[in-house]
């Protein structure tokens, strides 16, 4: 009697979900089950602009997206592998104790970087192995705690996976317990798209 209670409570949210779909558009840039709900343009983030402008080829490429990328088990092994790598090969350091100033994005080539850093070399590793550009975003969210902090979402048709250098798993973005705020554009590397909170808050809700 109780989980069919349960179930009958969460109907609404299921309901309110696929109501926000069909009045809004699709629930991501090209949806997988499980991916984040992304809306229109919006600012990049300062340390990736002024990235942008040291490093301009990074960020003129056209991308086609041709959907998430299918997560089979050997690809799964590999996208954990490069996570673990980066992680224990780059030593945790602020921006500040590095280059003296606030907000530098950068791949850890010293062997030293803050967040972004680890999300940056994370996407070049797997791009390197070829999973498409359009598949591997740096994505900008929020702790419990309120501090700014920045992953790599790797959309896959088993829904978006987080990349971050304070797990070593590959979890799916609703298991984080992050607040997504926004991630790059699946089809410019140099452009940025809001994540739909309200969305994604009703889909975080029933898994």
């Amino acid at each position: 009697m109780n989980a069919t209670l349960g179930r009958w409570r969460l109907w609404p949210l299921a309901a309110a979900v696929m109501f926000l779909a069909a009045t809004t558009g699709t629930m991501s840039e090209a949806s997988g089950v499980g991916a984040m709900a992304t809306g229109g343009l919006t600012s990049q983030p300062i340390g990736h602009y002024e990235f942008c402008r040291a490093n301009p080829s990074e960020c003129s490429s056209r991308l086609r997206d041709r959907g998430p990328i299918v997560l089979t088990d050997a690809l799964r092994r590999v996208v954990i592998q490069v996570n673990l790598d980066v992680n224990r090969a780059v030593k945790p350091m602020s921006d500040f104790d590095i280059y003296g100033k606030d907000e530098v994005w950068a791949y850890p080539d010293q062997g030293v970087g803050d967040c972004e850093d680890y999300a940056l070399e994370k996407r070049r590793q797997l791009a390197a192995k070829g999973i498409p550009l359009s598949n591997l975003l740096v994505t900008v969210v929020r702790k419990p705690d309120g501090e700014g902090h920045a992953v790599l979402t790797l959309r896959t048709d088993r829904g978006d996976f987080i990349l971050d250098n304070l797990s070593d798993e590959l979890r799916p973005w609703q298991k984080t317990g992050y607040r997504y705020l926004k991630r790059q554009a699946s089809t410019h590397t140099g452009r940025w798209v809001t994540l739909r909170e309200d969305q994604n808050m009703l889909v975080g809700a029933l898994e």
